[in-house]
């Protein structure tokens, strides 16, 4: 099935296979306050343990949706499913897979009372292989997961999840245990385990393929792809060991003006489907077929500006927390993925940064589907110490290498204001990790920019992302614009009291145009807030509201030195009321008027002069 055609229920958009299962829904599940769920085997079969309770998979215990909506702080928690034995059916060589999109934060996995998985990292997927754990004979087999999650541990990687007992200010409920989908697939034994697409748009694209064992005899890999059912590319290529780097040459592409058609951009989000198939080479036996899909695309920096296909890109961008009122940081599935995104556009970004938090691989399918730009980050630890580096350094590189494929993904940011990482300026163990943590992300991923620390004390970054909460916009203008007001500010203590750069290396970058100046979260308004809200900025009225987001908006765009924005944020979340939409979706302002604000579009412009406008700024 083409991208184009795909529904996103899929869980891994850039690898699919027909056979697949989904064990989202009803599980049994219970709270181990004790921990004694090891010690008494609550893993042993559908009559053992504590399990006295029932959970929606995959919303979070903490979460309405899940049927439980338990805030208080429990440590491990339990899950038990009884699994139809024709779901896990593998014959013939097969093997039985169970997939898990994300479990906070420490699992262990069992099948039929066998340990079948163990995995650290609350955001990043991991697969259990149960072939070997399937009891002959058996009509039906009981998967069990025990997840541990401290509430109180600052070293683990929780974002905007609280380690106080309520939530306050800008963090959220916790979330506990099984928070995206869990799903079986019978696969071949010898197959593709992890395929990555880096796009060359002047030439193709290259496939970086790792099977599952090292091929015992030469294997064939035949790379098909396609637009509209029309094959641009076909490469068949021997390997011999279990990764491959093939590269695919799509002659459309030596023709300059054809090559418009085939880039992928917000604008003209263009999807190449993709085919890979093994075979043995002797034999000509198919081993597996997968299909995936490529964006043709380059993300950059340079000239102090931020480049998408080689040409300077206005980002106008917006944060999005990613929880949600009934499944906080879980999803109501696909639809709701695609609705954020449509109305993201709706609203005139062309860009979103996810904020702390990996969202789930269904929302970047259609960002990259619809077109819309996304950064990708992380959840931050708030101490920083060999642990947190640790575990948030492995958990980062499994999230690279799961979304790296995703062309709508363009930026990559580890660290976010100094959290896990509170003295960069005067720690230089904390300062060399801010560094390492970039420098780790370009070697898996060169292709894309990455900023060593969002928001202040850069230490090497290839974007400067400021945030400033400033209300006024006629200061916001004194501050940024034009590159003289700016030097002053980067010369200061910052907007918000924190130094922006603090190496030679960044302002020399910032200087040569290799490191655009991007005010990365501002605003933060609401409107007629309550006691208890949090907000930057308080407005009294929707009048009130409206011009002063206007405002602040307009003093950005006209800007000389600012390359783009990101605006805080995208809904209300929580106590945090700086939505543009209440915490139901619904818009504050109507979509046309946010969308004016956000672009500054004259009412009524059409698209005609929208593109001579854009015309004469590129030239």
């Amino acid at each position: 099935m083409r991208a184009s055609e795909q529904d996103g229920t899929y869980p891994r958009p850039i690898l699919r296979r027909e056979r697949w299962h989904s064990l989202d829904g009803l599980w049994d599940f219970g709270y181990d306050d004790g921990d004694v769920g090891e010690r008494d085997a609550w893993f042993d079969g559908e009559a053992a343990g504590g399990f006295d309770r029932r959970i929606t998979v995959p919303y979070p215990p903490e979460a309405p949706a899940s049927g439980i909506g338990e805030t208080a702080p429990h440590r491990v928690v339990w899950y038990r499913r009884r699994i139809p034995h024709e779901i896990l059916a593998a014959g013939g060589g097969e093997r039985a897979l169970i997939h898990f999109g994300a479990v906070d934060h420490r699992a262990k996995v069992w099948l039929d009372g066998r340990l079948v998985a163990e995995h650290v990292g609350g955001q990043s997927p991991f697969t259990a292989d149960v072939t070997g754990a399937l009891r002959p004979g058996a009509d039906a087999h009981v998967l069990v997961v025990r997840a541990e999650d401290d509430p109180a541990d600052l070293a683990q990687p929780r974002g905007k999840q609280d380690w106080q007992d309520r939530p306050h200010a800008v963090w959220y409920e916790r979330t506990t245990g099984i928070w995206q989908t869990v799903w079986t697939e019978t696969v071949a034994a010898q197959r593709v385990t992890d395929l990555a697409w880096i796009p060359d748009p002047t030439r193709g694209v290259r496939a970086e393929i790792t099977l599952a064992t090292p091929p015992a005899t030469p294997l064939t890999v035949e790379i098909v792809l396609s637009l509209d059912g029309e094959v641009l590319a076909r490469s068949t290529t021997e390997v011999r060991t279990p990764r491959s780097r093939i590269d695919v040459a799509v002659p459309a592409l030596r023709n300059g003006i054809d090559r418009e058609d085939l880039l992928w951009s917000p604008e003209h989000p263009t999807l190449i489907d993709a085919r890979v198939t093994v075979r043995d080479a002797a034999a000509s036996a198919v081993l597996d077929t997968v299909d995936s899909y490529v964006g043709l695309r380059s993300a950059g920096v340079g000239r102090g500006a931020f480049l998408l296909n080689d040409r300077p890109y206005y980002v106008r961008s917006v944060l999005n927390q990613g929880y949600r009122p009934d499944t906080l940081i879980a999803n109501a599935g696909t639809a709701e993925l695609r609705r954020e995104v449509e109305l993201i556009k709706a609203m005139g970004f062309n860009a979103v940064r996810i904020h702390q938090k990996a969202e789930d691989p269904r929302f970047l399918y259609w960002a990259d589907r619809l077109g819309l730009l996304v950064w990708g980050e992380t959840g931050a630890a708030y101490e920083f110490g060999t642990e947190a580096v640790e575990l948030l350094t492995r958990e980062w590189l499994d999230l690279v290498r799961r979304d790296r494929s995703h062309p709508s993904v363009v930026t990559w940011v580890p660290v976010n204001e100094s959290w896990g990482a509170s003295d960069i300026p005067h720690d230089p163990a904390q300062r060399h990790y801010s560094i390492a943590l970039a420098n780790l992300t370009r070697a898996l991923d060169p292709s894309r920019p990455v900023l060593s620390n969002e928001g202040w004390e850069h230490t090497d970054s290839d974007i400067l992302g400021v945030h400033d909460y400033c209300g006024d916009p006629a200061e916001l203008t004194r501050r940024y614009g034009d590159a003289a007001a700016f030097e002053a500010v980067l010369a200061g203590p910052g907007p918000q009291g924190r130094v922006l750069s603090v190496t030679e290396r960044q302002s020399e970058r910032y200087a040569a145009g290799d490191a655009p100046l991007m005010i990365t979260e501002f605003g933060g308004l609401s409107v007629r807030a309550g006691d208890g809200d949090f907000s930057y900025t308080r407005t009294g009225s929707d009048t009130q509201y409206a011009a002063l987001l206007d405002g602040l908006f307009g003093a950005l765009r006209s800007s000389r030195v600012v390359a783009g924005f990101c605006y805080t944020q995208y809904m209300d979340t929580a106590q945090e009321t700086n939505g543009l939409l209440f915490s139901d979706g619904s818009p504050k302002l109507p979509l046309e008027t946010i969308r004016r604000i956000v672009t500054g579009e004259a009412a009524g412009e059409t698209a005609a002069e929208k593109e001579e406008e854009k015309e004469e700024v590129e030239a």
